[in-house]
């Protein structure tokens, strides 16, 4: 991708026109904009907004005055590098594009009212109703599904339950206030309940089970009336209202009328980022989570605890590693080194702390000297954990350097995700390449050999490495006037990465000995986070 093809006074011209595409991402950490040109390789400006998750009565949560005040400010963040770089303002695009965290449970009354406190993908209280659901279905149904909470509130007999009448997505509830329709991409949907790729609609059968299962505990439960109608990409998803122009710009120059496309969860963006939507590619997304995403050639052998069957935002079969716990314990370690650098008047910014620290991760043993780093700060299903403690454990014959220590760091944020990588392996799941994007990817060439090594497979990165999950649904909003004549897997290879710089690296036959080193203690060291649990 690159910012260089257009001309600042064909920038000018496109964004007066509206001929452009606006991308809204809803991260973990960070709400992004990316506002693209009809070549949806050029980026014409972005904006962000920092936010961070609430751990409230046990529930990790955003607010939804969080969610629009955080909204408005990146916003106005794109805007005013617009005016910084061509002196105008928008007010009106051609397409516009919502995506947020998957999962989780935002549910709503009659009057469209929030009924309990939004539920992210972050929370693990779902177990019996992921484990009771995953039975009778046939099929892994994660914690974090929407179903799952659903179910879980009606077990645990909330009282909000009679009065639930739309329960949807983050990134389905935006684009609900933006636009009026209650409607979702089918890759954020197959997070909400199972996809029948047949037909890219929730599974007739499977509803009819799950009416079934509840029909004693929720008398009168339609779970097909509660959940928001699935599109699949290319799809026009309704048009910003009026109502949406004021809540996305107050300051009344944003004109309604843009048309929408579904809106996906950051799953979907993060695999159109990278050009992985078909058959043999997957992608990794490193970020607050960490997951892998590979798209299948066939149905999995047999369901697996450890994988999510979701789908692409055309709607095609994908097994998905999904981990609640990413780079965030490893930010707050290089944190520690900033504070010291601080302290020691070095004079390095935040990002040559990081490259220094992980550059020195290059030169840690192979096996990072016998050092275990957990980066559990919140529960993981994968490893057994329902809450997380992190912790850097070692025996009395490791060898505790500072390499060793960031070369451990770096594992651990991949660590659960190669437990589940080696479950697809075991399936004998083919990969041509993975791609790998988020902030850890920044510094070229360290966490990408790295994951080439615990993946022993060749690992690309992009110059979307770093902000994929925006210009990802920006492309997709894009794909609304193409989509007639050409599929979603043409449009990218074709419009978008025809021309595109990918740096591949292959696995070091080092680094995956070692990390496979690494692994084996990672496992056996998860009996001493589940005691950490009980015992902190």
């Amino acid at each position: 991708m690159t910012e260089t093809v257009t001309t600042p006074d064909e920038a000018r011209a496109a964004i007066l026109e509206g001929r452009t595409s606006l991308g809204i991402e809803f991260g973990s950490t960070r709400i992004k904009a990316c506002l693209v040109g009809e070549d949806p390789t050029v980026v014409l400006a972005v904006g962000s907004h920092e936010w961070e998750n609430r751990f409230v009565d046990r529930v990790w949560t955003y607010s939804l005055e969080d969610v629009w005040s955080g909204l408005q400010e990146a916003y106005a963040d794109l805007v005013a590098d617009v005016r910084r770089r061509y002196d105008v303002e928008p007010q009106t695009f051609g397409a516009i594009g919502v995506s947020a965290m998957m999962h989780g449970y935002l549910a709503f009354d009659a009057n469209d009212e929030l009924l309990v406190p939004f539920r992210t993908w972050r929370n693990t209280s779902t177990g019996v109703a992921s484990a009771e659901l995953s039975e009778r279905f046939g099929l892994n149904i994660p914690l974090r599904w929407s179903i799952a909470h659903l179910h879980q509130a009606i077990l645990d007999e909330e009282a909000h339950v009679p009065d639930i009448r739309f329960v949807t997505t983050l990134a389905g509830y935006v684009h609900w206030r933006l636009t009026g329709r209650k409607v979702i991409g089918v890759g954020d949907a197959s997070g909400m309940f199972p996809i029948d790729s047949s037909t890219n609609d929730y599974d007739s059968r499977l509803l009819g089970v799950y009416d079934g299962l509840v029909a004693d505990r929720a008398p009168g439960l339609q779970v097909a009336e509660l959940l928001p109608e699935v599109l699949a990409a290319g799809r026009e998803a309704g048009r910003l209202t009026a109502d949406g122009a004021a809540l996305l710009d107050p300051s009344g120059a944003l004109q309604p009328g843009a048309p929408l496309c579904p809106p996906e969860g950051d799953a979907g963006t993060g695999m159109v980022a990278t050009n992985a939507v078909a058959p043999r590619t997957g992608n990794v997304s490193a970020g607050t989570s960490i997951f892998a995403m590979v798209v299948l050639e066939r149905p999995l052998s047999e369901p697996h605890h450890e994988l999510d069957l979701v789908t692409t935002p055309a709607g095609d079969p994908v097994a998905m590693v999904h981990c609640n716990n990413g780079a965030s314990e490893l930010a707050a370690w290089v944190g520690v080194f900033g504070r010291f650098a601080d302290a020691a008047a070095t004079g390095l910014d935040s990002d040559a702390i990081f490259e220094l620290l992980f550059r020195e991760a290059l030169d840690g043993e192979a096996d990072a000297g016998g050092l275990l780093a957990y980066n559990h700060l919140a529960g993981e299903p994968i490893a057994g954990l329902t809450e997380g403690r992190p912790m850097v454990v070692r025996t009395p014959d490791s060898r505790l350097t500072l390499a060793n220590l960031m070369r451990a760091q770096l594992y651990g944020v991949f660590g659960t995700l190669a437990l589940g990588m080696r479950v697809l392996d075991r399936e004998g799941v083919e990969l041509d390449r993975m791609f790998a994007h988020g902030g850890i990817f920044r510094t070229a060439g360290v966490a990408q050999r790295l994951l080439a090594g615990a993946l022993d497979a060749p690992v690309a990165v992009g110059e979307t490495a770093s902000e994929g999950g925006a210009w990802g649904i920006a492309v997709l909003a894009s794909y609304l006037s193409a989509s007639a004549q050409t599929d979603l897997g043409a449009y990218l290879n074709e419009r978008v990465f025809a021309g595109a710089a990918v740096d591949t690296v292959d696995p070091n036959p080092d680094d995956v000995a070692g990390f496979a080193a690494f692994l084996d203690r990672y496992r056996a060291g998860l009996a001493a986070e589940a005691a950490a649990v009980e015992a902190l």
